[in-house]
């Protein structure tokens, strides 16, 4: 069976030369503020680094401005959440299965944590049931929760309700986490919103929505007859492209998914919680870095 994290570190590998795997490193390492460093090296300042962070006496000796990098002393538990419930068994904007998007972010950023020395742990489920794997170190155990949410997200699996999860974490989990939350475009209402200002209080949260699939094609696909009907993970009902291809149908379609964007956005950030969005696996790797980039800036 290939391995999934094997994957993981091929797409970084491909993404990332040496400077910018140092760069998503260092933003990954930003994201605990208050936490216990002891200096570790010396590397290239690039755009976006903090000018505090620069040694301007071995600046001076070399020329050009370094700055000083450091490790973490105290470990770190990272918990990842997210959605197996068949939702998440649906296609993305892509095309790709949203789940295969999920496990690559969720390796990445798991990855990243292995490196920095910290624990990683997981809580999925559906509407039916949440599972919670402790937090470990280790290859093979990052691999393993990687592969829980593999078989666990199915096309006939339960439906997803990502609120159940958090209801878990809040729950249950005590003391302070980095919560990293991968999942479709969760609809904004009251109770989640307050669900969510409840775990900002705790733990510092990073949520990454990956993007639905679009209903409505687009006019080459429907110059090049490439359309094809779609069947609803809710209740299994046809799709038809072809009422979908209307102006009018289209632009109503556009403006609601625009309007539920801007909802889950607004709930996001009045829990203070900052968001990235990926389409594909192909975005994971410069969305992740977006996203720790912003939630630096936002502290």
């Amino acid at each position: 069976m290939p391995s999934l994290l094997q994957r993981v570190k091929s797409k970084m590998a491909i993404f990332a030369h040496r400077k910018a795997r140092g760069m998503l490193d260092g933003e990954y390492g930003s994201v605990f503020r208050g936490r216990s460093l002891d200096f570790d090296d010396l590397r290239a300042y690039v755009p976006g680094d903090e000018v505090r962070d620069i040694d301007w006496k071995a600046s001076a000796r070399h020329g050009s401005p370094l700055i000083r990098r450091y490790v973490a002393v105290r470990r770190q538990t990272v918990l990842l959440v997210t959605d197996t419930g068949r939702n998440m068994a649906a296609e993305a904007k892509s095309g790709e299965a949203k789940k295969d998007i999920a496990i690559l972010a969720l390796g990445v950023l798991g990855y990243l944590a292995l490196r920095h020395g910290d624990v990683v742990g997981l809580v999925c489920g559906d509407s039916s049931t949440t599972r919670s794997l402790p937090a470990k170190g280790g290859e093979e155990h990052l691999e393993r929760l990687l592969r829980h949410v593999d078989t666990d997200t199915r096309l006939d699996g339960p439906p997803s309700r990502l609120q159940d999860q958090l209801k878990h974490v809040a729950a249950n989990v005590k003391g302070r986490r980095l919560l990293f939350v991968v999942a479709d475009e969760l609809p904004a209402d009251d109770a989640t919103g307050q669900l969510l200002r409840r775990l900002r209080a705790q733990h510092e949260i990073l949520w990454l929505t990956v993007r639905d699939a679009d209903l409505a094609p687009s006019s080459q696909e429907i110059r090049e007859s490439s359309t094809s009907d779609s069947y609803s993970v809710a209740d299994s009902a046809v799709l038809a492209w072809q009422p979908a291809a209307a102006a009018g149908v289209a632009a109503a379609y556009a403006t609601a998914a625009a309007q539920r964007d801007a909802e889950r956005k607004a709930m996001l950030r009045a829990a203070g919680i900052v968001e990235g969005d990926v389409a594909a696996s192909d975005d994971v790797m410069t969305g992740l870095f977006a996203l720790l980039e912003r939630h630096r800036r936002a502290g």
